[in-house]
């Protein structure tokens, strides 16, 4: 038996026993009114008479019946005025108790039950007067901030206002529930040659959630996301539509929030192709699918290689190779994004220290896993479980990482630069705060964004960055690497520029370790003799799963 029906038994069992103190009540009252009328007439005269003084004595056995009877009658009576008020009250109880099952209590809406209910009659209203119906899908954005900030109370406040908006804005004849949570969901009916109309609808809501919302006392900024679904042949049931709506809704997430998207099936294609990304990510893992690539860093000035940044690739078993950029952002948004880097670390780690030791090897972290207290340590375990020297690692941090949890990022980077791992800021000059980073924290090195340095040659303005962040370097003595070198061009003027360290396409592509081998046998750079021998090297101990880093190129 679920915990759910325990109301329902117990509410049973009452109605079971409060039906059989009625039965025996009215057992009671009938055998009352039948010894009344059977001693009634004979003994109230005599009774009467007696009281009187114009009478014999009255039988004492039936005055004594007469008395009980009469007792008996007024128990009935009194049993009957409660049975009538324990109905009213019973009544009032089923009342409130069906409205409470039916309600979301904090708003007063209809709750999710009642919505399925309410919709499905109104989609069959609909279907005979021809007309179609739209369900709306409707998230705050950035919700949990407001709870944060503020409480609970301000955000329960919140709710309470965006129900009462979202109610406002939807037409009369439609139907608005809150899901659960932040999200809310309406059901209106439209004509179907005219959908429009629903568009006006959900462009209101979406300009009312644009402006301050006052809760509590508290003006708060919360914007709105919202799906839309219609009736079509393959969907018209009001689950099915949710489903559709809350598909449309997560898109609207994805391209900036604070707008509002109709569903269509592109959509859910890309949601299967996404589902799919995911679940090979997860197999994908313990399998080794996901492997290193190197990327050569040059010395600008002597030519010589002065090491790789690592990147990650996907050697999927039936598509080959797939690029980072697809299956980065789903193994973060899984949750994976840990264990698949650690994996690629690992391999990489135990790849790289046979190499010459002047040769070092750069990773990317992602900006989730600047939010791990734990981090510092993590690498630092799988660098003295794989061997590699922790004075050979650099590790690259984007400015956007650092815009959460700056403390907490000047932990970790004082953590990892205590174990002589070097650190440098990825990306710069596409921060909002750069220089304040850059006097927060001990960065080793400064690496400019390919998307200043691919243009140098052609865009005035990316000269004049790159030109500033050189300078800039050389006043902080920070070593600047410019990323995205396309040719020799770019290369001079870097070069004539002060950068002294330098990768991208015009030094080779990204490589699988069996070229990052052949290259460095070509140089003489491998000292060691177990990097053409794989067989070789030891067995390397199973990747930690808890680290998040990102590994991208």
């Amino acid at each position: 038996m679920h915990d759910d029906d325990l109301p329902e038994r117990a509410a049973g069992w009452t109605s079971v026993t409060s039906a059989k103190r009625d039965i025996i009540a009215g057992g009671i009252v009938v055998a009352a009114i039948l010894m009344f009328i059977g001693t009634g007439g004979a003994v109230i005269p005599s009774v009467i008479g007696f009281i009187g003084g114009t009478g014999a004595n009255a039988d004492h056995v039936l005055t004594t019946a007469l008395i009980l009877n009469i007792a008996l009658l007024l128990f009935g009576w009194r049993r009957y005025a409660d049975l009538s008020r324990e109905v009213r009250e019973r009544v009032v109880a089923e009342a409130l108790a069906q409205r409470l099952a039916a309600s979301d209590t904090l708003t007063g809406l209809p709750n999710r039950r009642s919505f399925l209910d309410r919709a499905a009659t109104l989609i069959d209203k609909a279907d005979k007067r021809g007309r179609s119906v739209a369900v709306l899908v409707l998230d705050l954005d950035h919700f949990k901030t407001v709870n944060d900030v503020n409480g609970h109370a301000i955000g329960d406040a919140v709710l309470c206002a965006a129900a009462r908006l979202i109610s406002e804005v939807m037409p009369a004849d439609s139907v608005t529930a809150r899901l659960g949570g932040d999200e809310f969901a309406c059901a209106m009916p439209f004509d179907a040659a005219a959908p429009e109309a629903v568009d006006i609808v959900a462009e209101g809501i979406v300009a009312r959630f644009a402006r301050p919302v006052e809760a509590g006392g508290v003006q708060t900024h919360v914007s709105i996301s919202v799906g839309v679904a219609r009736i079509e042949n393959d969907c018209s049931t009001v689950d099915a539509l949710i489903r559709r709506a809350d598909i449309a809704m997560y898109v609207s997430k994805n391209q900036g929030r604070g707008r509002y998207n109709w569903f269509d099936g592109s959509m859910e294609r890309e949601l299967q192709t996404r589902n799919a990304i995911e679940l090979g990510i997860r197999n994908g893992i313990p399998r080794g699918e996901f492997v290193p690539y190197y990327e050569q860093q040059i010395d600008l000035t002597s030519g010589r290689l002065h090491g790789f940044e690592m990147l990650a690739r996907w050697n999927h078993p039936t598509k080959g190779l797939v690029p980072p950029d697809i299956f980065i952002p789903i193994a973060e948004e899984a949750g994976m994004i840990g264990a698949l880097s650690l994996a690629v670390m690992r391999q990489a780690f135990v790849e790289a220290r046979n190499w010459d030791p002047t040769l070092t090897l750069s990773v990317n972290i992602s900006p989730t896993q600047l939010k791990d207290p734990w981090l510092a340590q993590k690498i630092v375990k799988l660098l003295v479980e794989t061997g590699f020297p922790p004075q050979r690692l650099e590790v690259e941090i984007t400015e956007s990482s650092l815009f959460e949890n700056l403390g907490l990022a000047q932990s970790i980077v004082g953590s990892l630069k205590n174990q002589g791992i070097r650190i440098a800021l990825d990306d710069f000059g596409t921060g909002y705060s750069s220089l304040a980073h850059l006097r927060a924290l001990p960065f080793d090195r400064i690496k400019i964004d390919r998307s200043f340095v691919s243009s140098i040659n052609d865009n005035s303005e990316s000269a004049a960055i790159v030109n500033a962040i050189a300078k800039l370097g050389e006043s902080l003595n920070l070593p600047i690497t410019a990323e995205g070198i396309e040719d020799e061009m770019i290369g001079e003027r870097l070069r004539a520029l002060g950068c002294n360290e330098g990768q991208g396409w015009h030094f080779g592509r990204p490589m699988e370790i069996t070229e990052v081998r052949s290259l460095l046998a070509g140089k003489g750079l491998l000292p060691s003799a177990r990097a053409t021998d794989p067989s070789a090297e030891p067995a390397a101990p199973p990747p930690v799963a808890e680290d998040r880093t990102r590994l991208a190129g």
